[in-house]
């Protein structure tokens, strides 16, 4: 008797995958994504979050109980208690202000005096009609917003593992001479090399696909030996973000550090 249906257990079509040579050949392989459904979903979703008909964001899906990130809210009170001030926080790649609503009931600006979020154009102009205020920012640059102000922690929430050269900007970062640097939730494997992936984002987020980096963790923190100490490691506070699979295999991991510049902060 023939079977009509397979036994085997359907392999998932969403998550990480492969194993690309470039950026370039990655994105010829991605799908893309429409950017304007992307950022109006984001924005509609912290529009109800910064009116209080919504509690917590996260990737433009509204959840009925926050999540707090307990481990980065430590290293910002951590680091305002080192200044003895609140601090300028940069969050860069911080979409719309998904991690300052996040954590702004918690901590407030007797710890965080503004919020300074540098993004892409369409986010930085979102930005600054809807959510701009004395506390919160939207810049177009680091460089941009280091003429406004002193930013004393940079905070690099899932961001890096999406840009086109990642090693070059950690050594520009490095450069910057931040007193503190928050790496969070941040991609990580056990190859002796970084890896490139096709993320592929299931479809009740957004309909993308895109390129994403799996860094090796010896190599990613190399950029910063000269300079800083790593004080702590943040674990992922999201369920399931603790391992993460790259062609269905349980290869990479999420985590985050907290690193002070040797040269103020012994």
């Amino acid at each position: 008797m023939f079977k009509l249906f397979s036994s085997k257990p359907k392999k998932p079509q969403y998550g990480w995958f492969g194993n690309y040579p470039s950026w370039q050949d990655v994105s010829a392989a991605a799908g893309g994504y429409d950017q304007a459904t992307i950022l109006n979903k984001t924005r509609d979703a912290l529009l109800q979050v910064k009116n209080g008909t919504a509690v917590y964001e996260r990737d433009s899906v509204l959840f009925d109980k926050k999540e707090y990130p307990f481990p980065l809210m430590a290293c910002l009170l951590k680091s305002a208690a080192l200044k003895k001030r609140p601090i300028h926080v940069l969050d860069f790649g911080g979409s719309l202000g998904s991690t300052y609503y996040q954590v702004k009931d918690f901590i407030g600006t007797a710890v965080c005096s503004s919020w300074n979020i540098v993004e892409q154009d369409h986010y930085i102009n979102c930005g600054k009609e809807n959510f701009e205020d004395e506390h919160l920012k939207f810049y177009a640059s680091i460089d941009e917003c280091l003429k406004d102000k002193e930013i004393d922690l940079i905070l690099l929430s899932s961001s890096v593992q999406y840009l086109p050269e990642p090693h070059a900007f950690l050594q520009q970062l490095n450069s910057y001479d931040f007193d503190f640097i928050v790496f969070d939730r941040t991609a990580f494997h056990y190859g002796p090399a970084d890896r490139l992936t096709l993320q592929t984002v299931p479809p009740e987020i957004y309909d993308a696909s895109y390129p994403s980096w799996f860094f090796n963790e010896h190599n990613f923190l190399t950029h910063f030996n000269n300079k800083y100490n790593i004080i702590c490691e943040l674990p992922p506070y999201v369920e399931g973000e603790q391992i993460m699979f790259i062609d269905n295999q349980p290869e990479g991991f999420n985590k985050g550090f907290y690193l002070q510049n040797t040269t103020r902060y012994a």
